[in-house]
């Protein structure tokens, strides 16, 4: 996979308009727009892959390569790339909080000539003058999970709410006496997080059984997460669970839990499924994730910009799987190879 990291910043005023096409469309909410289509359904309703020029570039910005997750993103666009000869650079800030780089790093992809872009922005606004300029000259672009620019022409990603639901369901079935629980949220302003918040808070409280004693952002930070979830266990020494935006963050909520020896009363669930996230769920530490299956992901999400970039229509959201794994099914998740996943995932 092609892993360069840009720190250099570069200072370019993008203040281009929307082109007609762009100004119709309303603010995008992938959770509920309707113009979608499933992972599973490209090619029944689509049809296979159309030629791809030779010599096609795409470019991948991504938030960080810090994190795991959005590293296997990158192979999966590397996978199908490789299937169909097509060369693809998938750069990332320096670190998720870095957005004037990632900006930069977009304005470069597009004076460098590349056909398409799939971009993951770290906030839902910080490439918008980027993607505006993209769209403008005839360059697909798709956004890619977890940010969602509200002015995105098509989006490849998982149904954000769901996550918080699945966890929050979790709950009520094997916590029927309800209790105190929080959440730890990621970056204030970006989509992910807040959709991921609500669908854990709004399920939860519907059941009238639970107590959200606190939901506190620490910026897809593990050691903030940390810090975070020892004021909150300190406070609500009695507290039954934690919900977590991220894997990352998840794993420091758990170091906070077995420093104060509370592995047998509290539960920890993250978001994402990174290897770390396995091994702690197998050591019987973390309780559980939302895996969202970013190695698909990618390579459903370069599969789409292919068929744009040669002149396909395509519906405006294509949602990719998650499931819920705990003790319970992680051997079923963590032993399927590629093809397994698929066949499972598609049932």
């Amino acid at each position: 996979m092609h892993k360069f990291i840009k720190t250099t910043l570069v200072s370019t005023a993008l203040s281009f308009a929307f082109g007609s096409a762009l100004a119709a469309l309303p603010p995008l909410n992938s959770d509920t727009e309707t113009d979608r289509i499933n992972w599973i359904e490209l090619e029944s309703k689509l049809g296979k892959m159309p030629v791809i020029k030779e010599g096609t570039r795409i470019g991948g910005v991504s938030k960080t390569l810090t994190n795991e997750y959005w590293r296997s993103l990158g192979e999966g666009y590397k996978n199908v790339a490789d299937k169909y000869n097509v060369f693809v650079s998938y750069q990332a800030a320096a670190n998720e909080g870095d957005q004037l780089g990632q900006l930069s790093i977009a304005e470069t992809m597009i004076t460098e000539g590349y056909n398409a872009l799939l971009y993951s922005p770290q906030t839902d606004v910080n490439l918008q003058p980027a993607i505006e300029v993209a769209e403008s000259k005839g360059i697909a672009a798709v956004n890619v999970n977890d940010a969602v620019m509200p002015s995105a022409t098509h989006y490849v990603g998982n149904v954000q709410k769901d996550n918080g639901v699945r966890v929050a369901n979790w709950f009520i079935e094997n916590r029927p006496n309800g209790g105190k629980v929080a959440v730890v949220e990621g970056q204030p302003g970006v989509f992910a997080a807040k959709q991921r918040t609500e669908g854990f808070t709004e399920t939860i409280n519907a059941n009238g059984k639970f107590d959200v004693v606190a939901s506190v952002p620490a910026n897809w930070s593990r050691e903030e997460a940390y810090n975070v979830a020892t004021n909150i266990l300190q406070r609500n020494p009695d507290l039954i669970g934690f919900y977590v935006n991220n894997d990352g963050m998840a794993l420091g909520v758990v170091e906070a839990v077995k420093a104060g020896k509370l592995q047998d009363k509290v539960a920890v669930f993250g978001t994402d499924g990174i290897s770390d996230a396995y091994k702690s769920i197998l050591a019987g530490e973390l309780t559980g994730t939302v895996d969202s299956f970013p190695v698909l992901t990618g390579e459903v999400a370069m599969e789409v910009v292919l068929r744009l970039s040669a002149g396909q229509q395509l519906p405006r959201v294509v949602t990719t799987p998650q499931a819920l794994i705990t003790k319970e099914n992680v051997n079923t998740y963590s032993q399927a190879n590629s093809e397994a996943l698929r066949k499972i995932l598609a049932q």
